[in-house]
């Protein structure tokens, strides 16, 4: 298999369990799409275009996720500071409430591989992924 593929699979099995788990815990219009704005590092604070770059999604596309998170109490845009039109993205508290569950589970997640892999395997996973994620590579 390909590092696309090998990559791919584990992420997604963590989204799907993710929005099973906020789903259970009371946070049920959560969808798999949403993950794309919940995701490391969040949007708090930041701009939809920021959030549509981050994601890979046009703008348009971000702005529907946007409009969904906002009509179900999880996020509030507003004004940017000292930026006329532009618009800042902040959780409430419904959301920094799905998000410190986001981090339960990912957390939980962790445990779980670490022990299927065993702890040293694991650390040097995570510690590969790392350096991956800093790499030039991944810009």
């Amino acid at each position: 298999m390909l590092i696309g593929a090998l990559l791919r699979v584990p992420a997604r099995a963590i989204h799907r369990r993710l929005i099973r788990e906020l789903n259970a815990a009371g946070f049920e219009e959560l969808r798999l799409p949403h993950m794309a704005v919940l995701e490391f590092p969040g949007p708090d604070g930041a701009r939809p275009g920021v959030l549509a770059e981050r994601a890979g999604i046009s703008k348009q596309a971000m702005n529907q996720l946007l409009r969904s998170l906002e009509e179900h109490g999880y996020i509030a845009r507003s004004a940017a500071p000292n930026s006329g039109r532009a618009r800042i993205i902040r959780f409430t508290s419904r959301g920094h409430a799905a998000y410190s569950k986001i981090q339960e589970v990912l957390r939980e997640i962790e445990r779980e591989w670490s022990a299927e892999l065993g702890p040293k395997r694991f650390a040097q996973l995570k510690e590969l992924l790392r350096v991956v994620w800093e790499s030039p590579l991944t810009r």
